[in-house]
């Protein structure tokens, strides 16, 4: 393996917003490890994407406990790739991770009790060789365990040192701020949420948005690309190669409807007039008003990503053209 050395004009391109009404800025841009760094992918093209994101100045790298398959191997990759290639620049990176979600078999091996939560930071800060994460997330409510007893783990988490910052995800509005209430008393204020948001996913326009803008609280997309449907992948066919066509949990071949695809190529056609790629104004779209602090994505290879980080030289969107939008979508023009 050849050393790597980060590009020396890694940040003269990326946009870098403020979180909320915190100190902390994240890229417009940001890269999930969802999917493609599980222990069934290629470790050397887990590296390259790395590579390419931070060359690139995307400087936050997203995971979760569960993330894989098999759940917990992407942290195990970042890990490996973090040890060697990028321990030197800890100080320029973001890294955040989740619990919630099954992880281990047995009662304490999800959902949001202190003994999960705590439990699950301490295994995945040994999977990725750190200290300390930068955000620790709720990665979901949990009905069946007292909002204070999980904001509480969230607030232990950071006066034991081993995260900055904490962040919730997938919260409804009410949650969000009974959540950010109690954690505002504990004194470690709530960061951030994660939210599901597309053309395709809008929950985060109900409500969620206004929440956390009251709150302070900044806001980052996942699934901006509504998993690949916001692309060029899909349009004609369902590749033979693709999550679809596959064992894929997260993307079914009956989620590929007409009604979708057809949308999706009028939109592809707007893109076109515009200049872009169909999954440049999909992520352009997100971060339209700048209420969306960073577009988190998800690629399979490192020359995706020039193509999305590209959408940045463009987010202004003509009311006609977002009325366009809505048309396509059959909602309400803006």
């Amino acid at each position: 393996m050849t050393t790597y050395y980060a590009a020396d004009d890694r940040y003269e391109t990326m946009t870098y917003n403020r979180c909320g009404n915190s100190g902390l800025k994240l890229p417009a841009i940001s890269l999930g490890l969802w999917h493609n760094f599980g222990g069934i992918d290629a470790l050397e093209n887990g590296r390259r994407i790395l590579h390419r994101a931070f060359d690139l100045g995307i400087t936050h790298f997203d995971l979760a406990n569960n993330y894989g398959p098999p759940p917990g191997s992407a942290e195990e990759t970042f890990g490996r790739i973090w040890k060697r290639d990028f321990a030197g620049y800890r100080d320029e990176m973001i890294v955040a991770t989740k619990a919630g979600y099954t992880m281990w078999p047995g009662p304490y091996g999800e959902r949001g009790s202190r003994k999960s939560m705590l439990a699950s930071l301490d295994q995945s800060l040994l999977r990725m060789n750190m200290e300390y994460v930068d955000i620790f997330y709720s990665h979901r409510f949990d009905a069946e365990t007292p909002l204070e007893e999980t904001m509480g783990a969230l607030d232990q988490a950071v006066r034991q040192g081993k995260a900055l910052y904490v962040g919730i995800s997938n919260y409804g509005p009410e949650q969000t701020k009974q959540a950010a209430a109690i954690l505002r008393r504990l004194g470690t204020p709530c960061l951030i949420h994660q939210s599901h948001y597309s053309m395709y996913e809008r929950r985060l326009e109900q409500g969620l948005q206004e929440a956390l803008e009251q709150e302070g609280m900044g806001t980052i997309a996942y699934s901006p690309l509504a998993r690949g449907l916001l692309t060029d992948r899909y349009l004609k066919e369902i590749p033979a190669d693709s999550r679809a066509a596959g064992a894929s949990t997260f993307l079914k071949r009956e989620d590929i409807t007409e009604e979708k695809l057809s949308k999706s190529r009028e939109l592809n056609k707007m893109a076109e007039e515009r200049g872009q790629s169909l999954a440049q104004m999909a992520v352009a779209w997100v971060l339209r008003q700048g209420r969306v602090a960073s577009a988190l994505i998800g690629v399979s290879k490192a020359e995706q990503i020039d193509d999305i980080v590209s959408s940045l030289s463009q987010l202004d969107f003509s009311s006609e053209e977002l009325n366009q939008i809505e048309r396509i979508l059959g909602g309400r023009a803006q």
